[in-house]
């Protein structure tokens, strides 16, 4: 993408272009510069209220109840798990999440149909403020409040056309502010932005995205997601209303054979297949019935 807009002194500058102003399916790339930031990098409180909404699928397996009113998030190391270059941002993080996911009911999240379905409802948590909240202090444990168990899957399409999920927590969310979501569908060169957990990382907020074409059932766009991403918010950056829910897109990772170790792979800003994002008018409607 684009240079990074999250720098505070680049917000007035910026904010001609929608800035935000903030500092099992194919995985997803890096388009120009990476523009994923962690959720206490970013500047507006608006836009860190909006990322508080967002949800980790984490199996149920990997969550430890500590019997004092936390539970511990069991989690593999980024950089050695997925043999990453030590100069791979975010080497040192914890991995936990399998997709992502946000509130967009009381009690209901919005995900990518391919990440859950009525067979596994049982088998993932849902988990608020799986985040950073300094460079170096990850999210090892959390309030037991944060975790919610699937109840039932409201509505679900995994097709090569649609692609989501409409998930009933076990108990309303307290909290946690129910995200907006468009009622027009997303245009070509608009301006917006993601919240989620690429490659299982802890919360990542990325803009600097445009949307690139308007496919009816879903929108292409140069987001820079991966793996992990899949069922992330995607939001009009001038109207911050959720738009879509990232589904899939170019590959991840290439293999460096001089360093032999993993690095990202990169796309420049019109170049790869782009990224897909579902409509959000399929949740629209699934919250209407």
């Amino acid at each position: 993408m684009k240079r990074n807009s999250f720098v505070a002194t680049m917000t007035v500058a910026l904010a001609a272009t929608f800035s935000v102003g903030f500092v099992n399916i194919t995985p997803r790339v890096i388009y120009g510069d990476d523009n994923r930031v962690d959720v206490y990098q970013v500047t507006r409180a608006d836009v860190r209220e909006i990322a508080d909404s967002t949800v980790a699928l984490i199996p149920t397996r990997d969550i430890q109840n500590q019997g004092n009113g936390l539970v511990k998030i069991l989690a593999s190391s980024y950089g050695s798990s997925m043999n990453l270059c030590s100069d791979e941002p975010f080497f040192d993080q914890p991995s936990a999440a399998n997709c992502s996911g946000s509130l967009v009911g009381e009690d209901l999240i919005a995900t990518a149909g391919h990440c859950i379905s009525s067979s596994d409802c049982s088998r993932y948590a849902f988990v608020f403020g799986y985040k950073m909240t300094d460079a170096k202090t990850a999210p090892e444990t959390l309030p037991e409040g944060e975790v919610y168990g699937c109840k039932e899957i409201v509505a679900r399409e995994y097709t090569s056309a649609q692609d989501y999920a409409l998930v009933r927590l076990d108990r309303p969310v307290r909290g946690h502010r129910v995200l907006t979501l468009a009622q027009s569908p997303a245009q070509p060169g608009d301006a917006i932005y993601v919240v989620g957990h690429p490659s299982g990382l802890p919360t990542k907020v990325a803009d600097g995205a445009q949307v690139r074409a308007q496919q009816g059932t879903y929108f292409t766009s140069n987001l820079d997601t991966y793996g992990g991403n899949s069922g992330s918010a995607v939001f009009n950056a001038r109207t911050h209303e959720v738009v879509g829910i990232l589904v899939r897109g170019a590959q991840d990772f290439t293999y460096d054979r001089a360093k032999q170790c993993t690095v990202s792979n990169r796309c420049t800003e019109t170049g790869c297949r782009g990224e897909d994002v579902t409509n959000i008018s399929y949740i629209v409607n699934a919250l209407k019935k």
